[in-house]
């Protein structure tokens, strides 16, 4: 006789609910990190063997598929912290009622992609600030060279 029961329950009987998609999006957006941090640090370590290679893949982060792929890591990057939180209060005994729970797993959704938001708009911010910076100090060179053509009797004496 041969037993035809599964081993165990199959995803199809369990029922969807916040915390279970919480889980599998915590484990599958820590490997998603893992594999994310390990292609920063070779990034970095071509740095070794010479600036070319390295620019290479600066430039393909510099194209809309590249900073469409920065984006999603900084929400996975946001997901997976907002669900660490989440467990360390756990981990201390707290958030286990069902309707905390769902609450902090919609905390953990929407937050993610409201801290992904939030970096986002911060490194506009910062890069807009690069750029003025740029400005200041291309305007304080246009005036160094004004005031060597102006006073060129003064700087024509050191020559």
């Amino acid at each position: 006789m041969e037993n035809k029961n599964p081993l165990s329950p199959h995803i199809q009987i369990y029922s969807w609910n916040i915390s279970l998609l919480i889980s599998i999006s915590h484990r599958i957006t820590g490997v998603i990190n893992i594999v994310a941090l390990t292609l920063v640090c070779l990034w970095i370590a071509l740095l070794l063997l010479g600036e070319t290679n390295y620019e290479y893949i600066k430039s393909f982060l510099q194209s809309f598929l590249g900073k469409f792929l920065i984006l999603c890591l900084t929400w996975s990057f946001s997901f997976q912290i907002l669900s660490e939180i989440r467990h360390l209060f756990w981990d201390f005994g707290y958030g286990f009622e069902l309707i905390t729970s769902k609450i902090t797993g919609l905390i953990v959704i929407f937050g993610s992609f409201i801290l992904t938001i939030l970096i986002f708009l911060f490194s506009k911010l910062f890069s807009n600030l690069n750029k003025f910076d740029e400005a200041i100090k291309i305007k304080n060179r246009e005036i160094n060279i004004t005031d060597i053509i102006l006073n060129f009797e003064k700087y024509n004496t050191l020559l």
